[in-house]
């Protein structure tokens, strides 16, 4: 049977095309997250971004400049003398939305804080609610054993993302002001692309260290670095599979699980904006109805999908 990567490129920069992965490239870095949080908040100037996050100038300057390249944002200017320009969503950017409401379903159910405006969203049926993940064919809730994958239309293989110039970006909680404290928990889990790879590929029934690295193209360094981290922060656990030489592998903890929505929400995102003419790599199924899976965001109190206009005082 013919090797069906193509040969240009060498066998080591090669891995599976994923939808998930590809948004992650975009997305999985803390400033970028803290940066989308805000727009959501109609924070739209480059001074209010700066003075909520706290970020330095060149940093900043860096990743709205990032967030425009991939067509997420738009620069518009508001004013000529002097020449000031605002950051504004695009279509493609405010399609994230229901990612941000997984993120906070997330948080809210594991490290739960009443200080926190995003743990106390309100929806328009007058109540607060935590945003459930659903399936829009039969409307029943949905989690990582209620679903199967197939290969799509894009399966395939593609060069692995080139490394990045900065490290982990680690931003302290008191660095958070105007009283409005972030997502704090989920960045540290989501706010580095390798970190969060490992989670989307944990997903796909990746457990060893060599499954991992194969799938990602990742440094073994690298690799181990997350996989560690991953098991401090509670989202993986360490279970040894043979005692000699000893070796382990790596599996979802409850709360690793419960990171399921977010990571089809990427997935979903991925694939109407990332995908291309070839199409998705990999078609997710509900295996209670057996459609293709539609995800729905609904609120746990009326039923009702969220969107960004029901909800106050506003993520």
């Amino acid at each position: 049977m013919a090797d069906p990567r193509p040969s240009q490129a060498p066998l080591t920069q090669l891995v599976q095309a994923n939808s998930a992965t590809r948004a992650l490239n975009i997305l999985g870095d803390r400033w970028t997250l803290m940066i989308l949080y805000l727009a959501f908040q109609r924070v739209r100037r480059f001074d209010e971004f700066q003075g909520r996050i706290g970020l330095a100038r060149s940093l900043l300057i860096d990743r709205l400049r990032r967030l425009c390249a991939a067509g997420i944002f738009e620069k518009v200017r508001y004013q000529e003398r002097p020449a000031r320009d605002e950051y504004r969503l695009t279509e493609m950017g405010a399609d994230l939305y229901s990612l941000a409401l997984m993120i906070i379903r997330w948080e809210k159910r594991w490290f739960f804080d009443a200080t926190n405006p995003a743990h106390r969203l309100k929806h328009s049926c007058g109540k607060e609610f935590t945003p459930q993940f659903r399936c829009s064919a039969c409307g029943d809730e949905v989690g990582p054993r209620d679903v199967y994958v197939q290969e799509g239309p894009g399966a395939g293989f593609e060069p692995s993302p080139p490394p990045r110039a900065q490290r982990r970006s680690i931003v302290p909680t008191e660095a958070l002001n105007d009283g409005n404290p972030m997502l704090d928990r989920a960045f540290q889990v989501l706010g580095d692309r390798w970190t969060s790879h490992v989670i989307a590929s944990a997903f796909l029934g990746r457990r060893r260290f060599n499954e991992f690295q194969a799938a990602l193209g990742v440094a073994p360094n690298i690799l181990s670095d997350r996989l560690g981290r991953l098991v401090d922060l509670g989202v993986l656990r360490r279970e040894l599979y043979q005692e000699r030489p000893e070796r382990w592998e790596y599996r979802l903890t409850d709360e690793g699980r419960d990171l399921y929505p977010l990571i089809a929400e990427l997935n979903r995102w991925g694939d109407r904006w990332l995908a291309g003419e070839s199409g998705a790599p990999l078609i997710t199924h509900h295996r209670a109805c057996g459609a293709v899976l539609a995800p729905r965001i609904a609120c746990d109190q009326c039923g009702e999908t969220v969107t960004a206009d029901s909800v106050s005082p506003g993520l």
